[in-house]
C-alpha cells in the first residue's frame, strides 16, 4: 500500500543518501474523506538537490504552516523502536486483520462444538497426559485441537452458547482498526456484548438447574449442560438456592434496568409512537386541496357593488397593501347620512391554522398567492371607481366629513404549485430541516460547484515530509492526522434528542373564529361625537377613517388646511369626556401617515387567543432566530418580533395588567419554535409561583448552576451567583469566537455545523440562552449594585454570543430601572401603568397610563411605538405544553452553567481561611458569651467584654469562620449555630 518509487536526482555530492534510508510511504485516502483532485499542471519549481520527488502528482500544499522538526531525541533504542512499531499503520492493519480472522475462527470452532463437543471433552481433558499430535488426531472439531480447546474454554467452562456474543465484539474491533469507519463506539459494543453473554448464560443456567431437579430426566440435563457453561450454571445454582424461582424476576429486572439506562429510556409514551406510525402526507395533501378549492371559490365569486353615494363606507383590508387612497377622501365635502351596509360582518371562510413546529424534511414552501386574487381585486377597484363617480354627482353638504371604515378580513393562503425557491437557511434551521436518519447535508447536493466542497482539510502525508527528517517527524504527522480528522457530513445538534416532538396546537384552547365586536351604531356615534367636539373649538375635519382592532378602534382624522396639530392634541380630555370612554389616546401625527390618530376603546373587547397567534402563517413560516408572537396589532395583524435582534427586552406594568401572561406568551412562542439543543432558559422567579410551572422541562430547556437542586431560582441570594456565572459563560463564548474568527453566534454555529471547528480543541455547539427575571424591583431592593452590575454587563456585551435578557418589573421607577439598565434595553414593553411618570420612565414618552389593561400594551423599538393586544394563554395551557415536553426523552441533567468561585461560601468577610495563630486572645471568652446569651451581635461583645467596636467586629468574623455564628443579615443579629456550652467546649477543644 506504500509507494516507495522516487525520481533520482543527478549524481553529485549532495545526492548521497544515508546508509540505511527509511523509505517514506504514501497512505491511501480514507474511505470517508473527500477524494483528492488531480493537481493542475504547473511549472517545475526549484527544489533542494537532496530532496526526492515522487512520480505521482501531489495535491496543493496544506494551508496551515508545517510544524518545525523536533530536536533529535536521546539514544533510547528499545523504547523508540517499540513506539515506532505501535505507531506504524502496518502494525495496525496486522492487528485488525488478525482480529477479523479470529472472529471467523471462533465462529467455526463454536459451531463445530455444537456437534462434536461432548466427544472432544475427553480429548481436551487428556492434554496433560497424551501428546499433542495424538490428541489432535483424535479431536473431532473442524478446526482441530486448538478449535476444540477454545470452544471447550468459552462454551463449556465459561458462558455456554452465549459465548457466540464474543464473535461480533472481536469482529467489530478488527473492522474499526482496519477501516476506521465504524460509527458505533467501542464501549457501546463491549457493554452490549458482555451484558448479553452474562445475562443469557445465567438464564440458560437456571433452565439447566431446573431440569436437574429430583424427579426430572438427568440424561437430558447432562446433554444440555453446554448451553449455560460453567459460569452460568454456578451462578444459577447459587441464585436458585438463595431466592428460588425469584431468579426469573431478578433476571427480568436486570434486563429492564439495562435497557432503561443503556438506551436512555425516560418515558413510555405510546401515544407518540402511534402518532408517528400513522402520520403520513395524506392529511397534508387534503388540507392543501381544501385551501386551493376555497381560494378558487373566493376568486370566482362576484364582488359586491358599493352603494351609490355613501357617506360612510366600510372597506375590507386586502391581503396585500392597498395602492389607492380611500375614495371617500377624494370628496370635497360629506354627503347626507345614508344607511350603512356592514357586509364585512358576515362570516367569511375560517382562517387556516399552521403548525408552528418546524417539520422535519419539509421541502414545499407555502406562499401567499396574488395571481388568484388579482381578478377579484380588479373587480373591486372598478366597483369602487363607479361608486366614487356616483358620489361626486350627488350634492354635498359641507357640515359632515367623509367617513370610511377599514376592517381586516381573514387571511387566505394559496399553495404555490411551483418548486420552492432555493434559500439559505439559518444555521439553526439546518438542523431543523434534517430528517432523523438522513444527513443534514442532503438538501444542499445540487448546489454550485463551489458550495459542494465548502471545506478542504489537507493533512501533510509522508510524501510532503523530507526523507532526511527521520521517523520522528513521520510520527508527528500521524498524530496530527488523527487529531485533526473530522467525521464526514454536517453536525446535527438535535441528534441526541432526534425523536423530540414540538408541541402541537391541540394542546391550546380553541376559542373559535374571532369576530369584530363593534357595531355600526357604535362607529357612527363615536364619529359624530368626535366631529362635534372638534367643531366646538373651530377645528374642521376633511375625512375620518375607522380601523377596528381587537380592543380599540383607531379613527384616522385628516384635518382641514391650516389646523395646528397641537390644538387637537390639547383636546384629549375633552374628547374622552364627550365619548365617555376610558383610555382615549391621541397620536399626533401617526408615523408614516399624514393623519392624526384617535384610539377609542371598544365597548366589547375581543380576546386574542394564543392558538390563533401561534397558528398564523406569519409565525409558522417565520425564519427568525428567536421568534416571539406577542399578539395582534390594532389592524388585527399578528405581531411577531425577533428576540435575537432586539436584543434584550424590558417589561413593566402595574399588578394584574397582563405582565405574567406576557412572559408566558414569550416562553411558549420560543418552546414552539426551537429545539432543546438550540435554546436554554435561565428563569429567576422571586415570587416563587409565576414560573414554577416550567420545572417540568428542566432536562430539556432549563440551565442552572452545578450542585443546585432547583433550576428555577427563587432565592434572591443565588441570583447574584447565577448572573456572575452567565458573565463567565459570556467570556468563555467570546474566547471561542475569537479562536474561530467569528463575530457572532450565528457564524460560529455555522462553522461548527459544517465541521470546520474541531471539538477536541474546545469548540462546541452554543445554544441561545434567554435570562428571564420576573421581578427586578425585589432584586434591586435586596441586592442592589450586586445585581445591577452583571445585568448591565450582560446587556452591553452578551448580544453577539446569544445571551438575551427579558427583565420584568411592576414598579418602573428610576431606582429600579436605572440609567445603565435602561440604556442597554432598546426594546421595551409597557402594560398599563398608574401615572405618566412611570410611562416616561419605561418608554421615554407618555401613553402607557392611557391603556385599558388586560393585555393592552405598547411595544417600543427605537422610535416606533406599536399598540398590541397581548395574546392570552391560561395556566392549564402552559401546564399541558410543559407536560407534553417533560414526558419526552430529555438530557440527563439541565444545561450546566460555569461554577462561580465562592458560590457556596458565606456572605461575611472576604477571608476564606483564617490562621489559628491570628485569633484574638479573648476568642474563647467571646464565644462563651455569645453562646450563653444566644445572640450574635457586635454590641453584645462591646458591652459584656468592654471592647471597642473594631476588636468586637474582628471577634465576630473569627466566630463566623469557626462556625459559631452565622453570616451577616443586615440589621438583624447573627444566628448562633451552637445551642449550648457543652457543644461549644467540644468545638473549642477540637480547634486547639
Amino acid at each position: 500500500m506504500a509507494d516507495n518509487r522516487y525520481k533520482n536526482t543527478p549524481a553529485g555530492p549532495s545526492a548521497n543518501r544515508p546508509a540505511e534510508p527509511r523509505p517514506t510511504r504514501r497512505n491511501e485516502p480514507r474511505a470517508n474523506g473527500p477524494a483528492p483532485e488531480p493537481a493542475p499542471a504547473r511549472a517545475p519549481e526549484p527544489r533542494p538537490a537532496a530532496a526526492n520527488v515522487p512520480k505521482a502528482a501531489r495535491p496543493a500544499p496544506a494551508a496551515k504552516p508545517a510544524k518545525p522538526p523536533r530536536e533529535p531525541r536521546g539514544p533510547m533504542p528499545g523504547v523508540g523502536k517499540l513506539l515506532e512499531i505501535l505507531r506504524d499503520r502496518r502494525f495496525h492493519l496486522f492487528v485488525g486483520f488478525g482480529l477479523l480472522l479470529a472472529s471467523l475462527y471462533l465462529t467455526i470452532a463454536f459451531t463445530s462444538f455444537l456437534f462434536t463437543g461432548h466427544a472432544d471433552q475427553s480429548v481436551v481433558a487428556s492434554l496433560s497426559t497424551v501428546p499433542v499430535k495424538e490428541a489432535g488426531q483424535e479431536s473431532g472439531n473442524w478446526l482441530g485441537l486448538l478449535g476444540a480447546w477454545a470452544a471447550q474454554l468459552f462454551i463449556y467452562k465459561l458462558f455456554g452458547v452465549a459465548a457466540f456474543a464474543l464473535v461480533p465484539i472481536v469482529f467489530f474491533l478488527g473492522a474499526k482498526i482496519v477501516f476506521r469507519t465504524a460509527k458505533v463506539s467501542v464501549s457501546y459494543v463491549l457493554a452490549l456484548g458482555l451484558f448479553t453473554m452474562a445475562w443469557l448464560s445465567v438464564l440458560l443456567g437456571y433452565v439447566v438447574v431446573t431440569l436437574a431437579t429430583p424427579g426430572a430426566d438427568p440424561v437430558l440435563a447432562h446433554r444440555l449442560d453446554f448451553l449455560c457453561g460453567g459460569v452460568g450454571f454456578e451462578a444459577a445454582s447459587w441464585l436458585d438456592s438463595l431466592i428460588g424461582w425469584g431468579t426469573v424476576l431478578l433476571l427480568a429486572f436486570a434486563l429492564i434496568s439495562f435497557v432503561v439506562f443503556f438506551f436512555n429510556v425516560t418515558s413510555l409514551n405510546l401515544g407518540n409512537f402511534r402518532r408517528l406510525s400513522t402520520e403520513d402526507d395524506a392529511d397534508e395533501d387534503a388540507e392543501l386541496e381544501a385551501e386551493i378549492a376555497a381560494e378558487q371559490a373566493a376568486a370566482a365569486a362576484p364582488a359586491p357593488v358599493a352603494p351609490a353615494a355613501p357617506q360612510m363606507t366600510l372597506k375590507t383590508r386586502p391581503a396585500e397593501p392597498a395602492a389607492a387612497v380611500s375614495t371617500a377622501t377624494n370628496s370635497a365635502a360629506g354627503a347626507q347620512n345614508t344607511d350603512l351596509e356592514l357586509d364585512s360582518h358576515e362570516p367569511g371562510p375560517a382562517p387556516v391554522e399552521f403548525e408552528p413546529a418546524p417539520r422535519m424534511g419539509a421541502g414545499v414552501a407555502l406562499s401567499v398567492g396574488s395571481a388568484a386574487l388579482a381578478p377579484a381585486a380588479a373587480l373591486a377597484s372598478t366597483a369602487a371607481g363607479a361608486a366614487t363617480a356616483a358620489a361626486a354627482a350627488v350634492p354635498l353638504v359641507a357640515s359632515g366629513p367623509a367617513f370610511s371604515i377599514e376592517m381586516p378580513t381573514a387571511e387566505v393562503v394559496e399553495v404555490a404549485p411551483s418548486a420552492p425557491t432555493a434559500t439559505i437557511p439559518t444555521p439553526l434551521s439546518l438542523a431543523d430541516l434534517a430528517d432523523g436518519d438522513m444527513p443534514a447535508v442532503a438538501p444542499l447536493a445540487p448546489a454550485a460547484p463551489a458550495a459542494t466542497r465548502p471545506l478542504e482539510i489537507t493533512v501533510p502525508g509522508r510524501d510532503d515530509l523530507d526523507p532526511n527528517a527521520g521517523a520522528d517527524i513521520a510520527a508527528v504527522a500521524d498524530e496530527d492526522e488523527d487529531a485533526d480528522a473530522m467525521p464526514p457530513g454536517n453536525y446535527d445538534p438535535t441528534l441526541e434528542l432526534s425523536r423530540f416532538q414540538f408541541p402541537t396546537l391541540e394542546l391550546l384552547n380553541d376559542y373559535g373564529v374571532a369576530k369584530a365586536q363593534v357595531t355600526k351604531e357604535e362607529l357612527e356615534a363615536n364619529k359624530d361625537r368626535i366631529v362635534e367636539t372638534l367643531g366646538h373649538y373651530g377645528i374642521g375635519i376633511a375625512s375620518i377613517k375607522a380601523t377596528i382592532g381587537p380592543t380599540v378602534t383607531l379613527y384616522e382624522i385628516v384635518p382641514e388646511v391650516g389646523v395646528r396639530i397641537s390644538k387637537i392634541k390639547s383636546l384629549e380630555d375633552d374628547i374622552a369626556l364627550s365619548l365617555a370612554a376610558l383610555g382615549i389616546r391621541i397620536i399626533a401625527p401617526i408615523p408614516g401617515k399624514g393623519t392624526i390618530g384617535i384610539e377609542v376603546p371598544n365597548t366589547k373587547k375581543e380576546m386574542v387567543s394564543i392558538r390563533s397567534v401561534l397558528g398564523s402563517e406569519k409565525f409558522a413560516r417565520s425564519e427568525m432566530d428567536l421568534p416571539v408572537a406577542f399578539g395582534r396589532t390594532i389592524t388585527n395583524e399578528v405581531f411577531v418580533a425577533d428576540l435575537a435582534k432586539m436584543p434584550h427586552l424590558l417589561m413593566a406594568g402595574a399588578t394584574g395588567q397582563g405582565k405574567s401572561v406576557g412572559l408566558n406568551v414569550i416562553l411558549a412562542s420560543l418552546l414552539y419554535k426551537r429545539h432543546p439543543a438550540q435554546l436554554k432558559f435561565v428563569l429567576v422567579d422571586p415570587k416563587k409561583v409565576e414560573l414554577s410551572i416550567f420545572n417540568k422541562i428542566e432536562r430539556h430547556y432549563l440551565a442552572k448552576l452545578p450542585d443546585t437542586d432547583e433550576a428555577i431560582i427563587t432565592d434572591t441570594k443565588k441570583v447574584v451567583n447565577t448572573l456572575n456565572s452567565l458573565c463567565m459563560e459570556m467570556d468563555r463564548r467570546y474566547d471561542l469566537l475569537k479562536e474561530a474568527g467569528c463575530r457572532n453566534l450565528k457564524e460560529y454555529n455555522a462553522k461548527f455545523i459544517e465541521r470546520r471547528l474541531n471539538p477536541k480543541k474546545g469548540h462546541r455547539f452554543l445554544p441561545f440562552i434567554v435570562l428571564v427575571i420576573d421581578e427586578l424591583a425585589d432584586l434591586m431592593m435586596t441586592a442592589g449594585k450586586e445585581v445591577e452590575t452583571p445585568i448591565a454587563r450582560l446587556a452591553q456585551l452578551a448580544r453577539a454570543i446569544g445571551i438575551h435578557l427579558i427583565v420584568a418589573t411592576q414598579r418602573p421607577s428610576v431606582n429600579v430601572i436605572t440609567g445603565i439598565i435602561k440604556a442597554n434595553f432598546p426594546c421595551r414593553i409597557s402594560f398599563k401603568v398608574t401615572s405618566k411618570i412611570d410611562s416616561r420612565t419605561i418608554l421615554d414618552t407618555g401613553g402607557a397610563d392611557q391603556l385599558i389593561g388586560q393585555g393592552d400594551m405598547l411595544f417600543s423599538a427605537g422610535s416606533d411605538l406599536i399598540r398590541v393586544q397581548c395574546a392570552f394563554i391560561d395556566t392549564p395551557e402552559v401546564d399541558r405544553v410543559c407536560d407534553f415536553i417533560g414526558e419526552q426523552q430529555g438530557y440527563s441533567d439541565a444545561y450546566l452553567l460555569p461554577e462561580v468561585a465562592g458560590a457556596d461560601g458565606d456572605a461575611g468577610s472576604g477571608n476564606e481561611e483564617m490562621d489559628p495563630s491570628e485569633r484574638d486572645t479573648m476568642f474563647e471568652e467571646a464565644a462563651r458569651c455569645i453562646v450563653l446569651h444566644q445572640q450574635g451581635s457586635t454590641s453584645l461583645l462591646q458591652r459584656k467584654l468592654k471592647l471597642g467596636y473594631n476588636r468586637a467586629g474582628r471577634l465576630i468574623d473569627q466566630l463566623q469562620h469557626a462556625g459559631i455564628v452565622g453570616p451577616f443579615e443586615g440589621s438583624k443579629a447573627r444566628d448562633v449555630l451552637i445551642p449550648d456550652e457543652y457543644q461549644l467546649e467540644q468545638l473549642l477543644n477540637s480547634m486547639k
